[in-house]
């Protein structure tokens, strides 16, 4: 059974908690600016000092101390990715609880089942929908008492309803918290039955913190380092980089609405960012399409492809030759130098997390002079567990074991987990953590292989193994991940359970669709017209046949099914983490699935 470990850089104390983290912060840099706000209606940002920062989080604490909440009650947050989100966080903290983070797109019976399973007594709520969403189900809350929306002035009132709360009360419970003890309760995405509790304590995010700020200070611990929040805080990805860019001194800004990221990139102007492959296809793919057809588009393609073979070229010993480096500056002039802007013109660094972001982007971007650094890790490992290193970059691989960490791949290839990082148990549920949690490893469910050095590969999930009639197994995310690279492509389920081959359902991306028609001469059409157009569905086959080219024949999708209907949260086929809910998916298409192999295929290209 392989296994690496990474040795931790520094040890947590056992009195540390993540209200330590600012405190020291503030003693450093009082004055130095924590965060940046941007005005309500966008455009300029406002300086946040550590020293008033922390000032907001005290007075927000007493706040909730004179409203009830008592040491290690639970207060839900259920927002969108703002300023406030993290203030209350913080306070939370600072009052002694325990915050519950609940996705703001989350259902009403997501949102019963989170409050009623953590026993939530305070809820802070963005928005009046949202406390009327919650109203819903209070009935079956007993244990909520109190429900405050921000968008109408709650958090004022609280401030105002806790002037009269000794200081030293607030410091007190501050105190209470040591590195065992919970700092909050995160359910998981839920693409199977009910979401799980994941109880994590401080020393998962201080550890995490700590050794981060040190291992990764060339990305989140320069003078005037800086990132701006866009993913979900509700989500352990982003709620680590906000506890990380604490010790490592790095200013936070914030961003609620996905349609306003790239000016608020602009203005803001971060020099590194997180976010999911996704956002780095669509940046890509539109830049494509941006640039039209004819020579423009010719100009992109011959920028993207010398971009990729001069990050390749740095990986052999003679590196990019004279004529390579020569006309990569030309395309940096040209091309590159646009792409960047559009990021804001700073960013140097990107953590990708969440799927695989694929060798061809991970070079493209890498070439334009953005080093994107993909990691693994679950909300059971408070995010990162392996991530790539900004003095060895490894495209293709999520890394070595983050600091502290040790890693195992099992005899069936399933990734096992040690470390300061891996959660406690699962909330109330003794049987899922026992199933979990085995001599002190994390059972992942997640497939990978490591290399000599300890560098980790995604392979795939075990539960989502498909075994063909033919005895094959196969893991679907290596094909899905590939096809959704093409810009056409919103969402992939490969299918095949059972079956004789494999195949695959495709949704098309409405928002990319209407340029790709016009850069390929096709007079515009909606989505369930193009889905039957054959042109878009040769164009689908035909990046099916790319996405073969990383699996034998066995493996490979031998044809394609274009569904009118995409993946969203909305209808309930993707998780708040943008995950597909593929239960779902075959259960209600199971007709479209059945009709894959009851039609005659087109003979599969062998690549064995």
């Amino acid at each position: 059974m392989p296994e690496f470990a990474t040795p931790s850089l520094v040890d947590v104390d056992p009195t540390t908690s993540i209200s330590t983290l600012l405190a020291e912060r503030v003693a450093r840099s009082p004055e130095g600016t924590l965060v940046e706000r941007q005005s309500p209606l966008g455009g300029g940002w406002t300086a946040v000092s550590a020293r008033a920062f922390a000032d907001e989080v005290h007075a927000l604490a007493k706040g909730l101390v004179a409203g009830g909440v008592e040491p290690g009650d639970r207060v839900a947050i259920m927002s969108r990715t703002r300023y406030e989100w993290t203030l209350v966080d913080f306070a939370v903290w600072a009052a002694g609880a325990v915050g519950v983070p609940v996705y703001e797109t989350s259902s009403a019976d997501q949102v019963h089942w989170i409050l009623s399973d953590s026993d939530v007594r305070l809820a802070v709520v963005e928005t009046p929908a949202h406390a009327a969403l919650v109203d819903g189900v209070r009935a079956d809350l007993p244990h909520l008492e109190g429900v405050v929306v921000i968008d109408d002035g709650g958090l004022a009132e609280l401030v105002r309803t806790g002037a009269d709360v000794a200081d030293l009360e607030v410091e007190r419970r501050t105190g209470l918290a040591g590195a065992d003890d919970l700092a909050t309760i995160i359910y998981t995405s839920g693409t199977t039955g009910r979401p799980k509790g994941v109880e994590l304590t401080h020393r998962n995010f201080v550890h995490l913190a700590l050794n981060g700020a040190i291992a990764f200070r060339d990305v989140c611990a320069q003078p005037g380092s800086r990132t701006l929040l866009f993913m979900p805080l509700a989500h352990v990805f982003a709620r680590f980089i906000q506890v990380l860019c604490i010790p490592s001194g790095a200013v936070i800004g914030h961003t609620p609405d996905p349609k306003q990221l790239l000016p608020a990139l602009a203005s803001f102007r971060p020099t590194f960012i997180l976010a999911v492959p996704r956002v780095f296809e669509k940046v890509y793919n539109s830049s494509e399409q941006k640039a039209g057809t004819g020579a423009k588009q010719k100009i992109f393609r011959w920028a993207a492809n010398t971009s990729i073979a001069f990050s390749r070229a740095l990986e052999t010993p003679s590196g990019p030759s004279p004529a390579l480096k020569a006309q990569h500056a030309l395309a940096g002039r040209l091309v590159y130098a646009k792409l960047r802007a559009a990021l804001g013109g700073r960013a140097e660094w990107a953590i990708s997390g969440g799927a695989p972001l694929g060798e061809r982007l991970g070079h493209f971007y890498r070439g334009i002079g953005l080093h994107v650094l993909e990691g693994y890790g679950l909300t059971e490992t408070t995010a990162p567990t392996a991530v790539s290193r900004p003095d060895a970059l490894r495209i293709g691989t999520v890394g070595p074991p983050f600091p502290g960490t040790s890693i195992r791949i099992a005899d069936d290839g399933e990734i096992w987990v040690a470390g300061p990082h891996v959660f406690r148990a699962y909330h109330d549920n003794p049987a899922a953590t026992a199933e979990a949690l085995v001599d002190g490893w994390f059972r992942t469910g997640d497939l990978g292989r490591m290399d000599d050095d300890g560098y980790l590969r995604i392979t795939g999930r075990s539960k989502e193994i498909i075994v063909t009639a033919g005895g094959k197994n196969v893991a679907p995310a290596v094909l899905e991940d590939r096809l959704r690279g093409h810009p056409l492509v919103s969402q992939c389920v490969v299918v095949g359970d059972g079956r004789p081959f494999i195949g695959a359902l495709v949704t098309l991306d409405a928002d990319m669709l209407p340029g790709w028609l016009s850069s390929h001469g096709l007079e515009p059409m909606d989505v369930a017209t193009a889905a039957r157009h054959p042109e878009v569905v040769a164009a689908l086959d035909r990046a099916a046949e790319r996405a073969n080219e990383a699996v034998s024949r066995a493996e490979s999708i031998r044809k394609v099914s274009v569904l009118t209907t995409d993946f969203t949260e909305q209808n309930g086929y993707l998780t708040p983490s943008m995950k597909v809910k593929r239960a779902q998916v075959l259960a209600d298409f199971a007709a479209q699935i059945d009709a894959i192999y009851a039609e005659p295929r087109t003979p599969a290209r062998d690549h064995s």
